[in-house]
């Protein structure tokens, strides 16, 4: 079993590093477990290069890799790191490698997973037309913008498709490679992974982290105006039937042209403002649970922590318990 993880120098960070650094760690320390339990197979890790000239590097942390993709004829598992790369069109020649390799690797029976805005390499290939994919939800707009035949899930922390593996954004690629421990050796060595780096398992949201930002990067500008209008009056009583009115066209149209330009059916954008304003709420203030309902346009206790807990993953009172700015229960 060969493990390669992309050893990016070029257009990278300081969580390129990180994801690098980690993902070799965990991915070692998982492979002497396994050999010391008595289990038969080789699994051999490496941080891969593009090339034996690979450019300089402008984090503050070089890695140092074991090989280049010249010496790896066939790897069984390749791991994208987080990078600043944004396109095949934008990349470095050296990081226009690693996609064109990673795209023949995987034809060859390879499997790949990305880390965090590694997800644009991953995209590049083409591999992930018509799958489904999670990266960090800062990049989401740009990412969606760029790759319109991908569907993009942010609620989701870890995506697994046809041998191609997503996770949501910043460390939370150490869920992603429990995950893959997992997978490839067994639950007992993920379970010694986790309590040895001191990870949670089976986390698979990353909603509760995420910052509702309006998906505002379109041209229709009778969109806009109602996202607008969804935000300014979110406490009060909206139709939807009423603001499509408003603009002077129907409800199929309304909506029709809503889903294109945001991404999100108009009920579901205004339910995602809501959640937001009230997430700050639990966050900054003592209000109850049935306050903050009633502030944010909610009369009925049910429907809103249904609306909250599909949205964030946690319930209200949970949410406000783990994320109140004096840690306290109201």
């Amino acid at each position: 079993m060969h493990i390669s993880i992309l050893a990016i120098a070029e257009q990278s960070d300081i969580s390129t590093t990180v994801c690098m650094a980690g993902s070799y760690e965990i991915f070692t320390r998982a492979a002497a477990f396994w050999a010391q339990n008595g289990n038969a197979g080789k699994f051999t890790v490496q941080l891969v290069s593009a090339s034996a000239a690979a450019g300089n590097s402008s984090n503050l942390f070089a890695p140092k890799p074991h090989c280049t993709i010249d010496d790896i004829k066939k790897t069984d598992l390749i791991i994208i790191p987080a990078s600043q790369i944004r396109g095949y069109d934008t990349t470095t020649a050296n990081n226009r490698l690693f996609i064109d390799w990673v795209e023949q690797q995987y034809k060859n029976g390879a499997e790949v997973a990305s880390m965090c805005s590694g997800i644009f390499l991953l995209a590049s290939t083409g591999l992930l037309n018509k799958k489904t994919c999670s990266t960090h939800w800062a990049v989401s707009d740009q990412f969606r913008a760029q790759h319109p035949d991908v569907d993009l899930k942010t609620d989701k922390l870890i995506t697994d498709e046809g041998g191609i593996y997503t996770n949501g954004g910043a460390y939370s690629f150490l869920h992603l490679l429990l995950y893959l421990v997992e997978k490839y050796f067994d639950r007992q060595t993920a379970v010694y992974c986790a309590k040895v780096f001191q990870i949670d398992l089976d986390r698979n949201l990353q909603a509760e982290f995420s910052i509702f930002n309006g998906h505002k990067n379109h041209v229709d500008e009778m969109v806009l105006n109602a996202q607008n209008d969804f935000e300014d009056n979110f406490a009060q009583k909206i139709s939807i039937h009423a603001t499509a009115a408003k603009y002077n066209v129907g409800r199929r149209n309304f909506d029709r042209r809503f889903i294109k330009a945001t991404g999100l059916a108009p009920l579901d954008y205004l339910q995602r403002v809501r959640v937001e304003a009230a997430k700050k709420s639990f966050e900054h203030t003592r209000k109850t649970v049935n306050e903050v309902m009633y502030d944010v346009g909610y009369n009925d206790p049910k429907a809103f922590r249904e609306v909250f807990s599909r949205i964030t993953g946690l319930s209200p009172l949970d949410y406000k318990s783990k994320y109140n700015i004096e840690g306290r229960l109201v």
